[in-house]
């Protein structure tokens, strides 16, 4: 029997795959030759237990644990009959490290659900092979899947964590813009409110005050676009070079080792925007979805193109492009360059960008 890597956050046909191991269940009848009576029983006990199998995996705490002592009940119910039952209680011993919070609970769930096989084999002398998988497997499998369901824990905490921060940093660059609009626009405009009042009312008396009055109006305004474009200017992208420290700051945050090789290079503007977005975007989807342990950053000049490459180890293999992904292909292509993705071992994104020979648009 497999171990269940993830409970929860997997595909819901995940579920079905484990239903292969039912087929012990059902072996007993057939290699019996069982009578309709006992096909009966079998049956309703197939039924039961794909009942109490779904609603595991729909349902939390504490139905969840309800489940899994059903299904041990069904393994004492027909244990002395069909050697196969021991298969409920290696589900039971699987499901165990998913539905507490601590390795230790989980061991004294795992203990529990063995002590109980054990004692009833011993109790009632079962010897159709129901002994060994019912006791050894389920001891195994739970114990390992203590370390998946921990792990999972582990992530969890960090999605939580990694979506509190970008939601902090959100709500920490809102008040930085207000705060700086503020500063640039609030003394400002309210100076160009009154210098117009003012030539308003000088307008029909002293004409040559008034026209000065507009000229400071206009100078004052010319200022304060200048500013705002100033910034503006620090809202956007800082430079490749600060997007390619930003990353490997980002990726070692996230627990993943990185290998920088990049080459100082003099790129237009348009062309420096769009692969600091880019990189930014292959980013976030390592530390986001690839679970990776090993990223490789490359830039570098070669032959009038400026060629990046963002390579990580993690578990690749999804060919759909997302809405990023697809921006960040028509946003390379409509500069005449090139992006290419490949899946077969960890994900590898590489971006070719003509460049023009004096590094200017």
């Amino acid at each position: 029997m497999q171990v269940f890597p993830s409970i929860k956050r997997e595909p819901g046909w995940v579920a079905y795959i484990w239903l292969v191991y039912l087929v012990f269940f059902l072996w007993g009848p057939i290699a019996d030759h069982a009578g309709p009576r006992q096909w009966l029983l079998t049956g309703l006990g197939l039924v039961a237990f794909l009942t109490l199998y779904f609603t595991f995996f729909s349902t939390c705490r504490p139905w969840n644990r309800l489940c899994i002592a059903g299904i041990v009940l069904l393994g004492v119910l027909f244990a002395p009959y069909n050697g196969g039952a021991a298969a409920f209680f290696i589900y039971a011993a699987s499901f165990s490290p998913f539905v507490v919070d601590t390795e230790l609970a989980a061991a004294l769930i795992i203990a529990v659900v063995v002590a109980i096989a054990g004692l009833e084999s011993w109790l009632l002398h079962i010897t159709n092979g129901f002994v060994f998988p019912a006791t050894f497997l389920s001891t195994f499998i739970g114990a390992a899947n203590i370390y998946f369901a921990q792990r999972n824990r582990n992530m969890e905490k960090l999605r939580i964590a990694h979506e509190e921060i970008e939601h902090l940093a959100k709500v920490a660059e809102r008040e930085r813009i207000a705060r700086d609009l503020h500063d640039v626009l609030g003394h400002t405009l309210s100076l160009i409110t009154l210098k117009s009042e003012l030539a308003g009312k000088l307008i029909d008396r002293d004409v040559a005050q008034a026209k000065a009055e507009i000229r400071d109006v206009e100078l004052t305004a010319r200022q304060a676009l200048a500013d705002v474009r100033q910034a503006i200017g620090g809202y956007r992208s800082k430079g490749l070079d600060a997007e390619i420290r930003h990353a490997k700051t980002t990726l070692e945050t996230a627990g993943v080792k990185v290998d920088l090789e990049s080459s100082r290079m003099e790129l237009p503007a348009t062309q420096e925007s769009v692969l600091a977005l880019s990189l930014r975007e292959a980013v976030t989807n390592v530390v986001r979805h690839a679970h990776a342990s090993n990223c490789r950053l490359r830039l570098m000049r070669l032959n009038g193109d400026c060629h990046l490459e963002v390579h990580d180890d993690g578990q690749g293999g999804q060919q759909i492009e997302g809405n990023g992904l697809r921006g960040m292909r028509e946003r390379v292509e409509a500069l005449g360059g090139q992006l290419e993705r490949d899946t077969s071992d960890g994900t590898r994104l590489k971006i070719t960008l003509p460049v023009p020979a004096d590094g200017r648009s």
